[in-house]
């Protein structure tokens, strides 16, 4: 993120410091550089030995970056609403919740994130591909709505 900082969020000279685009993400991305930088240094010099196992266990965590490239991914073809649902049953499986109880929470999750996201907060996420084989009034209800 770091050395992308200056691509994602620009800076402009003529305006006000801190009502720059760039100015908080670059507080937050310099920040978690220098601490994480920090805090490695620190578990390094103090303990190399559970530093190994620290690091295993971060790089495990990259798995749900995965998770979420492929949701990324899905939203296009499948759409927003099945896909969020499934997503987060399956992440919900993932994480070892195996009760139908747990899993429609995990599915009523789902669709409240979507109804947020996309009625609330209007947020504009293109059509799925697979809306195309919808009929025209569904489709456009679907398209606008979830």
């Amino acid at each position: 993120m770091l050395s992308q900082l200056g691509e994602q969020a620009k800076f402009n000279p003529k305006g006000k410091f801190f009502a720059q685009p760039a100015v908080w993400p670059g507080i937050g991305v310099f920040g978690m550089t220098f601490f994480g930088g920090l805090h490695l240094f620190t578990r390094y010099k103090h303990r190399v030995a559970g530093t190994l196992g620290e690091f295993f266990t971060w790089v495990r965590a990259l798995e749900f970056v995965g998770w979420f490239m492929v949701y990324v991914f899905a939203v296009p073809l499948i759409g927003y609403l099945p896909c969020t649902i499934v997503f987060t049953v399956t992440l919900a499986l993932r994480m070892g919740y195996r009760s139908g109880k747990m899993l429609c929470w995990a599915a009523i999750a789902g669709l409240a994130i979507v109804v947020v996201f996309k009625t609330l907060l209007q947020v504009k996420i293109p059509g799925a591909a697979s809306y195309e084989y919808l009929p025209d009034a569904l489709r456009n209800f679907m398209i606008v709505y979830f």
